[in-house]
């Protein structure tokens, strides 16, 4: 009777590698910068590969006292710039070992109640995009490292943010050098940091603008309310030209709302977005938006937890975001 095959170990790999034992564990650990040179850790990994070789991952997080496992809490799965943080973030926990729990938070931005029978026991961190660090203390405890995405760089702990005001600039600039002076902002009615750099960023900007006017109304983040919303805000005070939305989806309740008055976008009303998603360029006309890179935002994110987990101090720098200008915006007629 044959005998089974034996699972390939480390020290297969370091002798195919022609490496020590301790290298072949720097390289799959993914500690060797600085140790091994890239040639050897590539010989390394070029082995593990024709070996077939898995480590024990179970034995090594004994080892280490780490589970391997980052929980991703998000306010709500609406839309899909949060399963594009997600598909981010687990792209890079999967290439260094972990695995990415999404929770959506019952409460939406609100207090995140624990998952778990212990969250401490279970993770090695958590990643909580635009929430506050507050709303996670049942999940955190006093243990687990964190960091947030989208949230007040004031707050304590790690913060990976998107350039989110210079995109309200982009949006203000585009609008102002199209002739337009007198804006409605739909913004949404959730109390988050992100929509109230939105909010302060365009009231900032068309102040140093003379004869500009700015009138905001809220709304929930639906097509449905920010039509009725922006029904209401552009049948009361004086006509607006331009409409500046939190998010895209805000914009598309901002068409309808505009079809039943009579009005055409973007020859009666400009209006702009925030997010491009695919949303945008499924409505007639083309809607100008801030693009925010959400698989970008995970990934960071993922990369800063990693860091935190490490000792090492992560990167500090916002990510650029940028204006797709499309059809729904032109000049005051």
């Amino acid at each position: 009777m044959p005998r089974a095959r034996t699972r390939p170990t480390s020290r297969d790999v370091a002798r195919e590698a022609g490496v020590s034992q301790a290298a072949v564990s720097l390289v799959l650990g993914d500690k060797w910068r600085g140790r091994v040179s890239e040639a050897t850790a590539e010989r390394v990994r070029e082995a593990a590969r024709t070996l077939g070789y898995r480590p024990n991952l179970a034995a090594r997080n004994l080892r280490l006292g780490r589970t391997r496992t980052v929980l991703l809490v998000v306010p709500a799965l609406t839309t899909e710039f949060f399963a594009g943080v997600y598909t981010g973030a687990a792209r890079v926990a999967s290439r260094h070992g972990f695995g990415v729990v999404l929770y959506p938070s019952p409460e939406g931005i609100g207090p995140a109640r624990d998952p778990f029978a212990s969250a401490q026991a279970a993770l090695d961190g958590v990643i909580a995009s635009s929430m506050a660090a507050e709303a996670l203390t049942a999940i955190r405890g006093d243990q687990l490292p964190l960091v947030m995405l989208d949230s007040d760089p004031a707050a304590p702990g790690t913060t990976v943010n998107l350039d989110i005001a210079d995109g309200v600039r982009q949006v203000a600039e585009h609008l102002l050098g199209l002739g337009h002076r007198h804006f409605l902002h739909l913004g949404a009615d959730v109390p988050s940091w992100t929509f109230e750099v939105r909010t302060r960023e365009l009231e900032a900007r068309l102040r140093r603008v003379p004869g500009s006017s700015l009138r905001t109304a809220r709304s929930p983040i639906s097509i449905k309310g920010a039509e009725a919303a922006a029904e209401a805000a552009l049948t009361a005070g004086d006509r607006v030209t331009a409409v500046v939305c939190d998010d895209d989806q805000l914009a598309a309740g901002v068409y309808k709302a505009a079809r039943r008055l009579g009005l055409r976008v973007p020859a009666d009303l400009s209006v702009t977005g925030m997010d491009d998603l695919a949303l945008a360029t499924a409505i007639d006309p083309e809607l100008t938006t801030v693009r925010l890179d959400a698989e970008l935002f995970g990934e960071r994110g993922m990369q800063a937890l990693l860091a935190v987990l490490n000792g090492e101090q992560p990167s500090g720098t916002d990510i650029p975001v940028h204006l797709e200008v499309r059809g729904s915006t032109t000049r005051v007629p």
